[in-house]
């Protein structure tokens, strides 16, 4: 399980499909890393999970949205939500 930390966004945009890039840690082994929205997208459509966890915030789980192109977007309580958009840029 990787804690996305933070997004890069396109410069066109300022929404969940403009997301271009995350950096995260690993959750329970301290690894970093960064990859593309895509990259994202496929890990975790292959069965990785991904969280955005943050001090006073609830942790949310990472989904993909099914559009075209897909994109990553976090989900909790039975709804989509902004909490990735929350996150510092880079």
């Amino acid at each position: 399980m990787v804690n996305i930390t933070h997004v890069r966004m396109s410069q066109n945009g300022s929404g969940h499909e403009h997301i271009v890039r995350v950096k995260w840690v690993e959750v329970g082994g301290g690894s970093i890393g960064e990859n593309t929205r895509q990259e994202m997208v496929d890990w975790i459509d292959g069965g990785g999970v991904a969280v955005v966890r943050r001090l006073g915030v609830p942790e949310a789980r990472v989904g993909v949205v099914d559009a075209m192109p897909k994109y990553i977007q976090t989900y909790a309580d039975g709804r989509w939500n902004n909490n990735l958009l929350s996150l510092p840029r880079f």
